[in-house]
Formats: C-alpha cells, sequence, structure tokens
C-alpha cells in the first residue's frame, strides 16, 4: 500500500513515503534524520500510531525537522477529528497582507453575504471555478461541500482535487476514498465527504496532482494535466477545482516571482478566466487568541458566522483583498466567539501574530461549532465507555455499508482529558467503532442520529 504524504509551506514541496502493516518502532533516544522520520511515519499503520510517533519524536527534533514533524502533526490531528490540535501544532500563518492600494472594507461601504451564495452567482457567466484550502485547517473545506451541489446543477460537470491520485480506478464506483486514493489530506472526514458526495451528484472525478514534482514545475504539471484531461477532451467543460493555497492566484508572487500559479497557466492553456475564491487569507489562525492584522480587523466589523463574502452597497461587486489573484475573498469566523473581544485593541498595521491571553481558558478539547455544517449535522454525544478502558482511541462513525478501510463521517479520538465530546453527523443511521493504535476493534454499536 502506499500513501503520498504531501508536506509543504506553500503547497510547493512533495514528499512520497511507503507504508506496510508492520508494527511501530520506538522512538529512538537521539532526534531521527529527515529519512528515518519519514520512513517511521509512513509505516505506522494507522492515524493513531503515526500521531505517537509524532508526539515522541517532537522533543528530540530541531530547525527544518521541528517544522515537519509539527506539519505532520498537525495533518494527522485534523485526520483524528482534533481541529483545534491542529492549529496549535501548526501555527502556519502565511497571509500575507493586502496590497496599499486595497483598502480593508467597512460596514459604512460593505455589507456581509453568504460566501456560497456570492460564488454562484459569480459563476454563472464563467467556466472555471478554483477555490483554495489550508491543508490543516479542515475549516477551510467546508465551503467546498457546500458549493458541489450547487454548481452541479448549473452544469459544472468535472471536479478536480489536488489531494488525489490516478491510481485508485474503483474509486467512483466504490464511492469512497480509502488510504490507496491520494495524499493523507484526504484522510480527513471532511475531505473524505466532499469526494463522497462529488461522486454522488455524478461528477466526473479528475485527480491532477503530479506524484512527482519538483517546486518549479509543479504548477506547471497541474494545469497541463487539468487541460489534457478536461478541456482538451471536451472543449465546452465546466470545471470546479479544489486546490491549497497560491495554486488558485492569477499573478505571480506567493509562491516567488519566477512560479506561475496553476490557475494563471490554465486561464493561458484554456483561455477562459476563472473564477478564484480565496479563504486563506481571511481566517483565524490562532485558537484561543487573536492575532492582530487585516483578519481581526475585518472579523471584527462583520462577525461572520460562516463563511462569507462582501458586498459592496452602492455597486453590488464583489470584494477582493487582492484582484490581480483572486476575485472573491471568503472571510472565515474566528475559531471561538470571544476571539473578538479584544477590550477595545486594534492595531491592523501589524501582521506579526501578537496572542492574547483569553480572558476564560480555551477549551481544546470542545470541538468547533462549524462542525454543523451550517446547522447540516447534529451533534451526537460519545464517551470513553466505548473504548473499553483503552485510552487513547479513536471513535469513527461509518456510513451503512461502508468497511472500516473508509474515510468516517466524523471521528474523535479520546486521550486522557474528557471522558465524552461529540460527533458532527448528518441525520441517520452509523456504525460506531472504537480502536486502538495497533488497529484493534475495542467496540462497535449501531446508532441513529435523529434530526433536530
Amino acid at each position: 500500500m502506499r500513501i503520498a504524504i504531501v508536506t509543504c509551506l506553500f503547497c510547493t514541496t512533495v514528499l512520497l513515503a511507503t507504508t506496510s502493516a508492520r508494527a511501530q518502532s520506538p522512538a529512538p533516544p537521539q532526534g531521527p534524520s529527515t529519512r528515518e522520520l519519514l520512513t517511521e511515519f509512513g509505516s505506522a499503520p494507522n492515524g493513531l500510531a503515526r500521531y505517537n510517533y509524532l508526539t515522541s519524536v517532537l522533543p528530540l527534533v530541531q530547525g527544518d525537522d521541528r517544522s515537519l514533524v509539527q506539519q505532520l502533526l498537525a495533518t494527522v490531528d485534523s485526520e483524528l477529528g482534533l481541529y483545534n490540535e491542529a492549529l496549535v501544532a501548526f501555527p502556519f500563518d502565511n497571509r500575507i497582507a493586502p496590497p496599499s492600494s486595497i483598502p480593508l472594507p467597512f460596514e459604512d461601504d460593505w455589507r456581509s453575504v453568504d460566501a456560497a451564495d456570492a460564488v454562484v452567482a459569480a459563476a454563472a457567466d464563467r467556466r472555471i471555478v478554483m477555490i483554495n484550502e489550508a491543508h490543516h485547517d479542515a475549516h477551510t473545506r467546508e465551503l467546498t461541500l457546500d458549493l458541489l451541489p450547487r454548481l452541479r446543477a448549473m452544469g459544472f460537470r468535472y471536479f478536480a482535487i489536488e489531494a488525489l491520485g490516478d491510481k485508485d480506478p474503483d474509486l467512483v464506483q466504490r464511492g469512497y476514498v480509502t488510504e490507496q486514493s491520494g495524499s493523507e489530506y484526504l484522510l480527513e472526514p471532511l475531505y473524505g465527504e466532499i469526494v463522497r458526495q462529488a461522486i454522488k451528484l455524478g461528477f466526473i472525478i479528475v485527480p491532477y496532482d503530479p506524484e512527482k514534482a519538483t517546486i518549479e514545475n509543479r504548477d506547471t504539471e497541474e494545469a497541463a494535466a487539468l487541460y489534457a484531461k478536461v478541456f482538451a477532451k471536451d472543449p465546452q467543460a465546466k470545471l470546479f477545482v479544489h486546490a491549497g493555497y497560491s495554486h488558485v492566484d492569477k499573478a505571480p508572487g506567493n509562491l516567488g516571482d519566477d512560479i506561475h500559479p496553476m490557475a494563471m497557466q490554465l486561464k493561458q492553456l484554456s483561455g477562459l478566466d476563472p473564477l478564484c475564491v480565496d479563504q486563506v487569507q481571511f481566517r483565524d489562525v490562532a485558537p484561543g487568541g487573536l492575532d492582530f492584522g487585516p483578519y481581526s480587523t475585518v472579523a471584527m466589523q462583520f462577525r461572520p458566522q460562516g463563511p462569507i463574502a462582501l458586498r459592496n452597497r452602492h455597486t453590488n461587486a464583489i470584494w477582493s483583498s487582492d484582484p490581480s489573484r483572486h476575485d472573491i475573498s471568503v472571510i472565515l469566523p474566528p475559531v471561538t466567539e470571544r476571539d473578538l473581544d479584544v477590550r477595545g485593541l486594534m492595531k491592523p498595521d501589524l501582521m506579526r501574530r501578537i496572542i492574547l491571553l483569553p480572558s476564560e481558558p480555551f477549551d481544546m478539547d470542545q470541538r468547533p461549532s462549524w462542525l454543523t455544517l451550517g446547522g447540516k449535522r447534529v451533534p451526537f454525544t460519545i464517551n470513553q465507555d466505548l473504548c473499553n478502558r483503552r485510552i487513547p482511541c479513536v471513535v469513527d462513525a461509518y456510513y451503512p455499508n461502508e468497511p472500516d478501510t473508509s474515510v468516517p463521517a466524523d471521528r474523535y479520538t479520546f486521550h486522557d482529558a474528557h471522558s465524552r465530546n461529540e460527533l458532527y453527523l448528518y441525520p441517520g443511521r452509523y456504525r460506531l467503532r472504537a480502536w486502538n493504535a495497533g488497529g484493534t476493534t475495542l467496540s462497535e454499536q449501531e446508532i441513529v442520529v435523529p434530526a433536530r
């Protein structure tokens, strides 16, 4: 079995590791080399085993290897349903201040609108829609999931997924992703749900990310793959693309001055101007506090409860923080509502992260409210009894007729701190399975999640 481990800051470096079913090795007394680290990580049999390995070596590594471990740990945290922990593990802040020529929006001239509504309206005369994500922040996947049925109804037939590989020929027939489907990002429940829903909606699924690429040629290969797989075969195609970070830029700079982003190159190849939607520049990166800068200024003005865009009260235009690169800037809610309580302090000219201690202790184990997906999913309480006194353990909620190898609808990982928590699930039937780092099933039960 082979799983791609994508490790990147601006999503430009691709590393591959081979996995096997052998047992996890203990952490060495000295910090492992990069090669040893990736080998041990890749050979761990499941996400909890990967988590245990990374937390054991994190105190032993420094410099670039420490950053790599933090990034891998954030990916695994997200995979295990530990979304707040993912942001803490890898406090990656790639947000770039808007050009000085683009003023920040204020309520006198702008009003908030639902981000999905704004994208759908803007997509009416486009044949390519591109949206980005921050790989370790699963909140940046909510909008894509919301857009899938609406764009499909508008005639968008192709859905391209950056994390997907091209070595899973049974994906569409099977209907769900497994570890064989692509990079580890796909093992996070919301990403798995994106692929599951796209298949149900009848999208033609398009893998386009090259298995081996350099920083310099990755975007070129991605754009060429999209053109060859979609527009060269179907000149009238309508394409929806889910990508990472700056690959959806329509101008160079964020990936380096010498790299032309994927969106820019696909526009040149196809002759079509893509609708590019950014949602990584205006999001919270500091759970339990607030980082001063453009995000906090905008968030305190408009107080988003879900993904929003901003429409001009006078011209009806949609706001973009960088129109040369993106058509729409999406603003995501803060991690917690009290993040907006800064007691009157604002320093929007500062881009560096200055973390204020919250007025009350931040509960890392309280799962984020966005997991309701705008009220479509409801909380279902689970407790450590499912683990049969074997902690840590992972609790998965599987759809009926999907096996243990599928990516679950949601999952949560119990450690010592809390004896109970919540899964967030669409109303319906599920199979709960608790398991440990060895992959042993600790308990199973059938549940019904009622509508509210």
